[in-house]
């Protein structure tokens, strides 16, 4: 099962996707990008307050007056409103219908997006006079490169955030995010290393458990590293961006393969073995193709979800298939937990075994259950604020998660009085043939 884990990690290094556009993009204005598309898209930001800034810079201004070149800014209601129009709007009637226009006749363009009741979506697209004609004649002209900022008012009032509303306080978060870890390994570093090297009981638990930590925690750093130089430059480190999505990956891999390592033996040994005997990791070829199949799926899955996934920011959202078919993965990881869970307690005559249990079941039920249920209490926000609420949301509720585990595999008044009772009812136990005996 190790060697699985550094597969499927791995696996995910090799093909991870390219980093993320920021929000000062560069490119070229393309005629026949534009034409093709009846107007090339841009990009699109969330734009909040009263000052809000679109600046676009041009080099070649005799081409962009040659070609009548302008932007259009539509708001995503409006635009969605005309693409599922059934009144079949022609290309001139569509840009016509553009919330805000700018012509492109200077060097250095500022538009002011102002008066928004609230913070909304606005695309960007690119025409000039080519692009509503038929014929290609012309259209084919020399591309004009460009560089643009979208940004919205800080706490000042000023033009200068360059985070759209659906980002804004993340930088903030990642930073008391990192700051907390910073501290607890501060505190805890020495003693939970002393816990490790002694080895016992919660030896590989511990060892897998403070792997996934430690991932976790590089996420956050990698996360906060590349907002804080986003905040400056609107384009930030694209690569410590993939890397804290990555490491993030890696920790959804391995808290799998530690909760599968203690709970896959209930439905495959619970006909043949006694009840007295949960919790144990059953080496058959069954189990093992079960754990192989599910930590794969789920490798899979969180990769297709990043490659279709064009939001920079947005990597525990779910707004593709991938991501709804890891919601219900999960779900079903959680639901059969639980059913395991639930044929051990009530067969438990042992109040300390049942607390054990149960506390455990808390931990499991809390990381896989999270993401679903942000995903459905996110929905009584307004659209800007559904990924931020399930982003934070995530992150805490798996650390809450983690919390519980620590607190259950060091607990001297608990785990190893368990441990005591009955030894091969620990997590991590391997089990073949008629001998049994266990491997910390």
């Amino acid at each position: 099962m190790g060697g699985l884990r550094l597969l499927a990690v791995a696996f995910t290094c090799c093909w991870w996707p390219p980093g993320s556009q920021g929000k000062t993009l560069r490119g070229s204005f393309s005629s026949a990008a534009a034409r093709d598309a009846q107007g090339q898209s841009i990009g699109h930001f969330e734009f909040h307050g009263d000052h809000a800034l679109l600046c676009v810079r041009i080099n070649d201004i005799a081409v962009a007056i040659g070609k009548e070149a302008k932007l259009y800014l539509f708001q995503a209601q409006e635009w969605l409103k005309l693409q599922e129009s059934g009144h079949g709007y022609s290309c001139s009637e569509k840009l016509s219908k553009a919330q805000l226009t700018l012509a492109m006749n200077q060097t250095e363009h500022n538009l002011t997006v102002s008066q928004i009741p609230y913070p909304q979506m606005w695309h960007v697209f690119y025409a000039d006079k080519y692009t509503c004609k038929e014929d290609n004649e012309n259209s084919q002209g020399e591309d004009i490169p460009f560089e643009m900022m979208l940004l919205n008012p800080d706490a000042e009032g000023n033009p200068f955030d360059h985070f759209s509303a659906g980002e804004s306080g993340l930088h903030e978060f990642f930073f008391l995010l990192v700051l907390v870890y910073f501290v607890i390994a501060c505190i805890y570093a020495q003693s939970l290393w002393q816990a490790i090297k002694k080895g016992g009981p919660m030896h590989v638990v511990l060892k897998v458990l403070t792997t996934a930590l430690l991932l976790q925690a590089g996420s956050a750093f990698a996360n906060y590293i590349h907002f804080s130089s986003y905040s400056k430059d609107g384009i930030g480190v694209p690569f410590m961006g993939s890397l804290a999505e990555f490491f993030d990956i890696a920790s959804q891999i391995q808290m799998l393969y530690l909760l599968l390592s203690l709970c896959m033996g209930w439905t495959i040994v619970r006909m043949k073995k006694s009840q007295s005997r949960p919790l144990q990791w059953d080496s058959t070829p069954a189990s093992t193709g079960i754990a192989v199949f599910i930590v794969i799926t789920q490798s899979i899955l969180l990769l297709w979800e990043q490659f279709e996934d064009t939001s920079p920011h947005s990597h525990h959202s779910h707004h593709n298939l991938a991501g709804i078919l890891l919601i219900v993965l999960r779900i079903c990881l959680a639901l059969s937990l639980g059913c395991g869970l639930y044929q051990i307690i009530t067969v438990e005559r042992s109040t300390l075994k049942r607390e054990f249990y149960i506390t455990f079941a808390k931990g499991c039920i809390l990381w896989f259950l999270c993401h679903p249920g942000l995903a459905c209490i996110s929905i009584i926000f307004n659209d800007y604020q559904r990924d931020k609420v399930i982003t934070v949301g995530v992150i805490l509720c798996q650390s809450v998660s983690m919390v519980i585990l620590y607190r259950l595999f060091l607990s001297h008044s608990l785990y190893w009085e368990v441990s005591s009772l009955s030894s091969v009812t620990l997590p991590l136990t391997i089990s073949s043939g008629h001998k049994s005996r266990p491997h910390f």
